[in-house]
């Protein structure tokens, strides 16, 4: 049964992109929770 559903290519597809939506959304939510625009930015001054 798991090897049957691991070769179905439609299941495979909306698995893959749905962990590479995941992965993509924790990217953003950590670059938006680094505090991009505080002033730690070393070239704020120029």
């Amino acid at each position: 049964m798991v090897n049957k559903l691991k070769q179905h290519p439609m299941l495979k597809f909306i698995l893959l992109t749905a962990f590479y939506f995941l992965i993509i959304m924790a990217l953003v939510y950590l670059y938006s929770y680094s505090g991009i625009n505080n002033s730690h930015f070393i070239y704020n001054e120029f």
